[in-house]
């Protein structure tokens, strides 16, 4: 049986403000903490006005010391914005105040170009995305003996557990990627929902090589979820979903998550109504036996190890709702 996580957007909902959506994100780690659910990931998302979080370790450091034995993790932190070596610091300081409880999910999207360009422009000489990976991977295991061209750094604290690696992606490169570096590797079925996720998913398998970090392959896929006490009400918080996620491709996004509300009075166009039907495909929508079913359905498609909910509904009580409906359904 595959172990059930959450991965957290911190959404400003309409009416409210960042702080709040902060201070929410805290509850609900809180809340999952106590339901029994293994992991709470928190994302990375850059002059996206609509969700709270920017910085997953500072936001990291908050919910490990709000919580108590779930992991905390970063779903994920975008390498080419960074320095794997600062990156493996922050995390060997939440390793070190939190043993045993953090997790590193490291991505590559770029977000916006203006976005990687103001995080780099006083920057000389960049590394490909492959060697950062091992950069950091170097960096965290305390590796000196390999040829390296900072052989003999080390990255502070030296701690005597390490942060669980994860890379992410929504391509057979990202799983090539882990699977030479032995990593752990999350699949983005939310972004991503085809044929090629299984296929990404077995080559990771296939061409894993253990490493200091990880013995044996270990999967998880992430899927947007929907939950509520029925069908009904499920399917009016999905739409809500729908127009956020139309909102975000626009070129002029409002600051907020649009409510249950809103999207009621607002319908969508004959073109919109496509791409919401194409984005339906992202999300899994239902009470929470039809959800659990529809996730078990998936998990057994990948063969997975791990599952990661994103409950990116609008509300902050259908979202603490939806994992509570879910962690029953699961009997956690």
């Amino acid at each position: 049986m595959f172990s059930l996580n959450i991965l957290d957007y911190s959404p400003v909902d309409e009416g409210s403000d960042a702080r709040e959506a902060l201070l929410q994100t805290t509850e609900l780690a809180k809340r999952a903490d106590q339901l029994g659910y293994r992991r709470f990931w928190v994302s990375e998302h850059h002059n996206v006005l609509s969700v709270a979080n920017s910085s997953p370790e500072m936001l990291m450091m908050h919910l490990a010391t709000s919580t108590s034995t779930i992991r905390i993790g970063s779903g994920g932190v975008m390498l080419p914005h960074y320095s794997s070596y600062k990156v493996a610091e922050n995390f060997r300081m939440l390793e070190a105040l939190h043993p045993n409880r953090i997790d590193l999910g490291v991505g590559r999207s770029p977000s916006y170009q203006i976005v990687n360009k103001a995080l780099n422009e006083e920057k000389g000489t960049r590394q490909s995305y492959e060697q950062k990976v091992k950069d950091l991977q170097k960096y965290l295991t305390d590796n000196t003996l390999e040829d390296h061209r900072f052989r003999k750094l080390m990255a502070t604290p030296k701690t005597k557990t390490s942060p669980e690696i994860w890379m992410l992606g929504t391509s057979s490169r990202s799983g090539v990627i882990a699977a030479e570096n032995g990593s752990a590797y999350v699949f983005g079925h939310f972004a991503n929902p085809s044929e090629k996720g299984i296929e990404a998913v077995t080559n990771y398998r296939k061409h894993f090589k253990p490493s200091s970090l990880l013995e044996i392959p270990n999967t998880m896929i992430a899927l947007f979820a929907v939950v509520a006490d029925t069908e009904e009400e499920a399917e009016e918080i999905a739409k809500a979903f729908d127009l956020w996620l139309l909102f975000v491709e626009s070129n002029n996004p409002p600051a907020y998550y649009p409510s249950i509300e809103t999207a009621k009075r607002r319908g969508f166009s004959s073109v919109e109504q496509e791409k919401v039907s194409e984005n339906r495909k992202r999300m899994i929508i239902g009470t929470p036996q039809q959800v659990k079913e529809e996730i078990e359905k998936v998990a057994n498609w990948f063969q997975a190890d791990e599952v990661m909910i994103i409950p990116n509904v609008s509300g902050f009580q259908n979202r603490l709702r939806g994992i509570e409906l879910l962690a029953e359904a699961f009997q956690l």
